[in-house]
């Protein structure tokens, strides 16, 4: 094997094996702070279930769905969710512009920027989460995100090399880390501004 063959290799094992294994409990008890909101990533109805119990449990008072799509509503988002119908809407903040990650950490800085908003949970699935903090910590800046990793019960992590359909999941998610690693790295050397040269005297260069 090559060497980036070795260290994509021994990547993805520590990408895999740093996944969360366990969900935090929305009550509070796993010591984490209450946020100004609740940002909840679609892509499955755990996720809303997860956010809509951190925002019962008083965790937040504000609960945001970034990626949802242009012609579902908060009840039609609740009933695909399998939410009960009696489960208020109140507080619950809908997000129409974002189709990837990428755009969910954007989306998100917007709204969070014209409320004020400090902190925030940050819900979506365990073999997600790497990936949605490094774009929303490079997004959002000095705001705070907590983490709140949902555990489907589709994806078994224990021997996850050995199941077709995970280890595919797992692979590409990460694949999908080390792109937006490299983006947001190249963005920050980028922006990085650099000394003018200086002359043996001290003055500047030209």
């Amino acid at each position: 094997m090559t060497v980036a063959a070795v260290a994509w290799t021994a990547g993805l094992i520590w990408f895999a094996e740093t996944i969360p294994r366990t969900e935090p409990p929305p009550t509070g008890e796993d010591g984490a702070a209450t946020t100004d909101a609740i940002v909840v990533l679609t892509g499955g109805s755990d996720r809303l279930r997860t956010g809509l119990a951190l925002l019962d449990a008083g965790r937040a008072h504000t609960l945001f769905v970034s990626g949802v799509h242009r012609t579902v509503d908060r009840a039609a988002l609740l009933r695909v969710a399998g939410v009960p119908p009696a489960t208020p809407a109140r507080g619950v903040v809908l997000g129409y512009a974002a189709d990837d990650t990428r755009g969910n950490a954007a989306e998100t800085a917007r709204w969070m920027r014209r409320r004020g908003y400090r902190s925030l949970h940050l819900v979506t699935a365990n073999y997600h989460m790497r990936r949605s903090l490094l774009e929303f910590r490079a997004r959002l800046g000095d705001v705070t995100v907590i983490a709140h990793p949902v555990v489907p019960a589709h994806v078994v992590l224990d021997g996850w090399w050995r199941r077709r359909g995970t280890a595919r999941l797992i692979i590409g998610e990460y694949n999908k880390f080390l792109v937006a690693l490299a983006r947001i790295g190249l963005r920050r050397l980028v922006a990085t501004p650099t000394a003018a040269p200086t002359r043996a005297d001290g003055g500047a260069v030209g």
